[in-house]
């Protein structure tokens, strides 16, 4: 049981490496391409932090399946108990936070679909009246679909140009459906604290992706960068005034000033740099040696359990040939 000890080590501390992997990846690569590198890292190692887990917890069940004594497994391994303890709480501990997070999910779209109550309708734009500049994407909520929620003080602040970056700006998170891979992140990090620093990066380069839409569908680089800033200092404003910060994803989210300097730069492109191909080779090594530790731990406890069921069936044919 030692090398299942210490592969469940390794798939627990190995997520660690592959974050650090995907931050440098994600630097690398366009908004929308680092974003998606971002997500499925973070989905995959919770998956693997989850299944070791998991694992380590069924040990003592799955001697019992196979009529071994629990006085016999920990004869045997005796950190059986102590570790599927361990293990139990640390995923009921996991499933109190996943729980707490999706609660929190639902309730801020709750809150959001209520303070558009005296909202003016607009095709997919939701204008409400009230002199706090605030804009963000709204994803559906039950048979709702999505809207992009504005109130009239944003309006205001805006020119007609840089209403329609903020317009696409928004859009562009819907479309995306840029709320589903936010809310992968945000889970996945209830699952393992390595993940935390993914879903910080993820909702900078979602913001990043729906810059840049803005500005392809404008065609001014630079407009898009002085409509983002404006919005975003008005709608800091406002968070600021009022002690609440605006819900989901809005223009305001991330580092504003590293998000109007990229604006400033020529539109990005995948790169062909050697750096990003070790970073993806890295992240691919890290997630692929993450499954095989997955695969062996499972292979590991079932060669367990079957040695120690084959040595306690011998023990009991060796007394009853005695007894005869």
């Amino acid at each position: 049981m030692t090398l299942v000890l210490a592969v469940v080590v390794l798939t627990l501390v190995l997520p660690w490496g592959a974050a650090a992997a995907t931050l440098r990846l994600a630097a690398l690569l366009p908004p929308r391409e680092a974003c998606v590198a971002l997500t499925g890292a973070a989905a995959l190692l919770a998956g693997g932090t989850v299944s070791a887990l998991i694992g380590l917890f069924h040990v003592p069940f799955l001697a019992s399946l196979e009529r071994i004594p629990l006085s016999r497994s920990a004869a045997e391994w005796p950190a059986t108990v102590p570790v599927a303890a361990v293990a139990g709480a640390l995923l009921a501990v996991q499933a109190v936070l996943l729980f707490r997070r999706w609660y929190e999910h639902r309730s801020l779209l709750a809150r959001g679909w209520a303070s558009t109550g005296d909202a003016v309708p607009d095709g997919d734009l939701l204008v409400v009246p009230g002199s706090a500049p605030q804009a963000f994407a709204l994803p559906g909520l039950r048979k709702k679909g999505g809207r992009i929620v504005v109130t009239t003080g944003m309006l205001g602040v805006l020119g007609p140009a840089e209403r329609e970056v903020l317009l696409g700006h928004e859009r562009a998170h819907l479309a995306g459906r840029h709320h589903l891979l936010s809310l992968t992140a945000y889970l996945s990090a209830a699952v393992h604290p390595a993940l935390r620093p993914l879903h910080r990066a993820l909702d900078f380069h979602l913001e990043r992706w729906a810059d840049e839409t803005a500005a392809a569908s404008v065609g001014n680089r630079r407009l898009a960068a002085s409509a983002i800033a404006r919005a975003a200092l008005a709608g800091a404003s406002a968070e600021e005034a009022d002690g609440r910060r605006g819900p989901l994803l809005s223009v305001g989210t991330g580092p504003v000033p590293r998000r109007v300097e990229a604006l400033l730069r020529p539109a990005p492109v995948r790169p062909r740099a050697r750096g990003a191909r070790a970073a993806l080779a890295g992240l691919v090594t890290a997630v692929t040696v993450s499954a095989l530790l997955g695969l062996i731990l499972a292979y590991g406890l079932h060669e367990y359990v079957e040695l120690a069921a084959e040595d306690v069936r011998a023990r009991r044919d060796g007394r009853a040939t005695t007894s005869m």
